[in-house]
């Protein structure tokens, strides 16, 4: 058995699969940041909890190997004594909009927001402490790989969220402007680059000891640590060139394999790489289903309300959605400039107020932003042949039409398509013994099942590009309302 366990957003789900690549078990663990002293945050106490209680959810006695993925980006930054310099700056935090700018004007390379190198070099400007005790940084599935094997690495996907990479390494240019930048060589604080396939490590008994596996699988093989953009391409084959996949969970975003690469320089468009090092343009938006949740939880408190019944009736929305607008910005959202996130739902005196129009505008209101940004990557006129979902969104047929329909693309899912990042991570954990093909290769034996893909309804079209243009008109509102509230 193969053991995948991915830190999501809102779950941290792990996996069992056997020898065909069949999931076989499956545990989840909800959990939620929260917003202390500015930042969106988890402990490393609520890490440890929730990971060993998936863990403990499963038969893990013949695991033979395994792998860790977590949310990309974020600041985990350690001093020599391996301790936690400041509580976890997740990848949602907006905090970092100056750094960012200045990071990008000095490499001529878009760093976003929620990069990691964009987080320390915030914190040099804002004069913290802490930064001149950095001895290594990392991400969360890198913590927590070190954790079970002692290893600073991290797999080049998730690598590729810290800084930029070029040539299967840290960019050597970039690295040398930082450190003139800022007297920090960026090579001696963070993990090593390690691509797919490559060993990265066993299991120690402190790791077993921290996860609460059974000593039996100490000295069992890991893969890479990788983050969740780069297990979802793996858990929908999207990883060649023309291909690209959509993850949408807490937050949305898609990857595009470039088969060259872009023209000009987008804020709006990271440049991260597949888990073997192709380059990809990846839209990231940070808001997608955490309204669509408040939504369902408050309705199902005066009455039997879930998902199936919100893309029911999200199904049934007039062309205009009522005339009813709603903004799912939870946090701040780089992408269309919005600083400070505020959800709203805002209708007119005539709007048609009912319940299957509300869900309509919910549903769009989660894609929107990502489409916006999509615009961007369509007008360097690259070439999409394939696009796959993969996430709870895409169980359902309505949450795959309207994507469909916003993108004016087909949009295929998989049969694993709801488990994501777990099944990608342990399919890497699998490809440790059969790194003599490609990963295209192995994969390509690994799906063999039919897809489910659906293909843009032109009446969805249309009702999505009206929703659109009201979505894009109301944005002064949502950036008024934090200034406001």
């Amino acid at each position: 058995m193969i053991l995948g366990i991915e830190l999501g957003s809102t779950r941290i789900k792990a996996v069992l699969i056997n020898k065909k690549r069949r999931i076989v078990q499956t545990a989840v663990h909800n959990w939620e940041n929260r917003l202390k002293d500015g930042y969106w945050t988890y402990s490393l106490d609520e890490v440890r909890a929730g990971l060993c209680d998936v863990v403990s959810q499963l038969d893990v006695s013949k695991v033979t190997a395994m792998g860790i993925s977590a949310m990309m980006h974020g600041y985990l930054a350690f001093n020599r004594n391996g301790e936690l310099l400041t509580p976890f700056r997740t990848w949602r935090n907006t905090t970092t909009e100056i750094a960012a700018a200045k990071l990008t004007d000095l490499f001529g390379f878009n760093i976003p927001q929620r990069w990691s190198v964009a987080h320390l070099y915030q914190a040099i400007q804002n004069g913290e402490k802490h930064v001149k005790d950095i001895a290594f940084m990392t991400t969360l599935a890198g913590y927590v790989h070190l954790r079970l094997t002692g290893e600073k690495v991290l797999g080049i996907g998730d690598a590729s969220g810290m800084f930029p990479i070029e040539n299967g390494e840290y960019n050597r240019r970039f690295v040398m402007q930082f450190q003139e930048l800022t007297g920090i060589n960026w090579h001696e604080i963070a993990p090593k680059i390690l691509k797919a396939g490559q060993t990265a490590g066993t299991l120690t008994k402190n790791g077993a000891d921290y996860l609460g596996l059974p000593e039996a699988l100490i000295g069992i093989p890991l893969c890479p640590p990788e983050g969740d953009a780069g297990t979802g391409m793996v858990a929908t084959n999207a990883i060649t060139p023309r291909t690209g996949n959509i993850s949408a969970g807490t937050s949305i975003f898609a990857m595009v394999v470039l088969d060259k690469p872009l023209e000009n320089l987008h804020t709006e468009i990271d440049m991260v790489t597949t888990p073997a090092g192709e380059h990809v343009a990846m839209i990231h938006c940070n808001n997608c289903t955490s309204d669509i949740n408040a939504w369902v939880d408050l309705f199902g408190e005066v009455g039997e309300f879930s998902y199936d019944v919100f893309y029911e009736k999200s199904a049934c929305c007039d062309l205009d959605c009522g005339d009813i607008l709603t903004y799912n910005y939870y946090s701040g959202e780089p992408v269309t400039g919005v600083a400070n996130g505020r959800p709203l739902l805002i209708r007119k005196p005539e709007s048609r107020f009912s319940l299957a129009n509300l869900c309509g505008s919910l549903l769009y209101s989660a894609i929107a932003t990502l489409r916006i940004g999509m615009d961007i990557l369509f007008g360097e006129n690259a070439k999409i042949e394939v696009m796959r979902g993969h996430g709870g969104f895409f169980k359902h047929q309505a949450g795959l039409q309207a994507m469909a329909d916003s993108l004016n693309v087909p949009i295929s899912t998989l049969e694993s398509a709801g488990e994501g990042g777990a099944f990608g991570i342990a399919l890497l954990v699998d490809y440790l013994s059969y790194n003599s093909k490609s990963l295209e290769e192995f994969l390509g034996d690994v799906f063999t099942d039919n897809e489910l893909t659906i293909v843009p309804d032109k009446s969805g079209i249309k009702r999505f590009n009206m929703y659109l243009e009201t979505y894009k008109k109301g944005l002064d509102i949502q950036r008024k309302a934090a200034e406001l509230f």
